[in-house]
């Protein structure tokens, strides 16, 4: 059993997206609405893909995340594509961010971690049992 949330063939469909040239409608119209979005200097929009299926007996049939992709996109004052960046399970583990920069800088490096950081947090611990037990023994 497999489930899906967010964007399917996220990966493939960003691959359409031109930086400088695809506007907000291009956007939309392949990619749908955003997971979120956010505004700082410029609209960050951001697309989500993930899959979960069921991990194996031994693991008393929890659910394993195996696809888990991010899009970033930014998009300036006229509605044209800035940036993108995409992330997949592999790439989240790996990101490091710069703890001090400028104040504008800070705020959007910020939002992005704390992004992040949320979705390392649910593929290592999907359904918040870390959480759970460390509750429990500060209760006893």
């Amino acid at each position: 059993m497999v489930k899906h949330h967010g964007v399917p063939f996220l990966e493939k469909k960003q691959k359409e997206l031109i930086v400088s040239e695809s506007n907000t409608n291009d956007i939309k119209k392949i990619l749908g609405n955003p997971s979120t979005k956010s505004k700082f200097d410029n609209d960050v929009w951001i697309y989500i893909e993930r899959k979960q299926t069921q991990s194996k007996l031994k693991n008393l049939g929890r659910m394993k995340i195996f696809k888990n992709d991010v899009l970033v996109l930014e998009i300036d004052d006229y509605g044209i594509l800035k940036k993108k960046q995409f992330y997949n399970i592999d790439d989240m583990e790996n990101i490091k961010i710069v703890e001090a920069t400028t104040e504008s800088g800070f705020r959007k490096n910020s939002f992005i971690y704390d992004f992040m950081s949320s979705m390392r947090q649910k593929i290592n611990d999907p359904l918040g049992q870390r959480a759970k037990k460390r509750k429990a023994i500060t209760q006893r």
